[in-house]
């Protein structure tokens, strides 16, 4: 680990119990993660921008703040990938151990691998199962890209090569080969078009109970968040994002959330702060 100057995520609203490791039910892990990203850069920079902007975000009665909201120091990312995946699988089976809630910021899309890897090494220890609702103007169902199997693009094939359930919303951008690996795989998804047609969204029924939120900026519309590596026209809007969360989530049990491939524009902070807000309203939704 970096000991980088301390930054607490919506440390200006916490009482020192509320920001203490023991007491906290969401635990902050700051992944600046950047080593493939293959159009916009800035990944590297994104959780120390977004956890400063969080203390902008106000507090409310009944929110994540009463829980406990400890920040971790970020992570090496200097390390060469099996090493980051290891350290983070690592952390976050402690984390769980612990019966704590991971809340990732990245950092390129890529880190979710390793996050995976704690959660399957702890519900595979209880005997229980767990899915995957990825919000995503990609599929990352490429087997390598730009020659590199830990890609950014890759994320979700290895993902499902460990027997993960995966459900896809809002992808838009996909190769022909995901298309068919989609197919192949059985991977459940609904296109933001479809979804404007009818509304009514929810997932399969034997979809696990348990469920990881893997939420990639890109998947909003670029009119309210151009700051990603990748922006794809024709992408979600705020409340329509929760809106459909909300739908996905009844009677489901959120376990952990990772936000990536933010690519904060400098000097401009509005994107910043919408990126801390969507965090914490993911973690609003983990206590409903």
């Amino acid at each position: 680990m970096l000991n980088l100057k301390k930054n607490l995520f919506l440390g200006e609203e916490l009482s020192e119990k509320e920001k203490s490791f023991n007491f906290s039910k969401f635990h902050i892990l700051p992944i600046p993660l950047e080593k493939t990203v293959s159009y916009g850069t800035g990944t590297s920079k994104a959780p120390e921008i977004i956890i400063n902007a969080s203390n902008q975000l106000e507090r409310n009665q009944n929110s994540p703040c009463d829980f406990g909201i400890y920040t971790h120091d970020a992570f090496d990312c200097s390390l060469n990938f099996n090493s980051i995946f290891k350290n983070i699988e690592n952390l976050i089976f402690d984390i769980l151990k612990k019966d704590k809630i991971p809340v990732c910021i990245g950092g390129e899309h890529s880190l979710t691998f390793g996050v995976i890897k704690g959660f399957k090494k702890k519900f595979n220890n209880i005997h229980e199962d767990f899915g995957i609702v990825q919000f995503d103007a990609h599929a990352d169902l490429r087997k390598k890209y730009n020659g590199n199997v830990n890609s950014h693009a890759t994320v979700m094939y290895k993902i499902h090569k460990e027997n993960i359930p995966i459900f896809q919303f809002g992808v838009r951008a996909q190769s022909d080969e995901e298309i068919k690996l989609r197919d192949e795989f059985n991977i459940n998804y609904k296109s933001i078009e479809d979804y404007r047609k009818n509304p009514n969204v929810s997932l399969p029924k034997d979809f696990p109970k348990n469920i990881y939120i893997t939420f990639d900026s890109d998947c909003l519309d670029p009119s309210i968040m151009p700051a990603t590596g990748t922006p794809v026209p024709n992408g979600l809007y705020y409340n329509e994002t929760f809106l459909i969360l909300e739908k996905l989530i009844e009677n489901k049990k959120i376990i952990g959330i990772d936000y990536v491939e933010y690519a904060p524009i400098e000097n401009f902070h509005a994107y910043d702060y919408v990126s801390a807000n969507i965090i914490y309203d993911l973690m609003k939704l983990c206590l409903k």
